[in-house]
């Protein structure tokens, strides 16, 4: 069994910073990419971000320049630093990773719980 769970979501000021961490654990060969989707009330899941187990990255437009995302490969995890945050990041914020477990000649994406982000005065 694989499970992936966050933390570090709250309330935050527009303009305020907040982390993001989710940790991936159990029966695990290998770990693919890693990354962050966003689904904010009445829209799309949208990807934020996401890097490669080589740490390429790559990020949405709207985050490019106010978000950082880093893994911790030996630990298994996988962070988002959000910075200058403002009213259109509020969503639930979902990690996911692309995980190949034992003797399993595939890999497949798994899915934290998400956690809530919110950016209002």
């Amino acid at each position: 069994q694989v499970r992936l769970v966050e933390s570090g979501g709250g309330l935050v000021q527009p303009g305020g910073s907040l982390r993001l961490s989710c940790a991936a654990s159990g029966s695990i060969f290998r770990i693919n990419t890693m990354g962050w989707y966003r689904q904010a009330p009445g829209k799309q899941r949208e990807l934020v971000a996401n890097i490669t187990s080589g740490a390429i990255t790559n990020y949405a437009d709207s985050v490019k320049g106010r978000f950082t995302i880093s893994r911790d490969n030996a630990n298994k995890m996988v962070s988002l630093q959000m910075n200058s945050l403002n009213p259109e990041d509020t969503a639930v914020y979902y990690c996911y990773a692309d995980i190949r477990r034992p003797t399993w000649s595939s890999s497949y994406d798994y899915w934290g719980q998400g956690t809530q982000v919110t950016s209002s005065s």
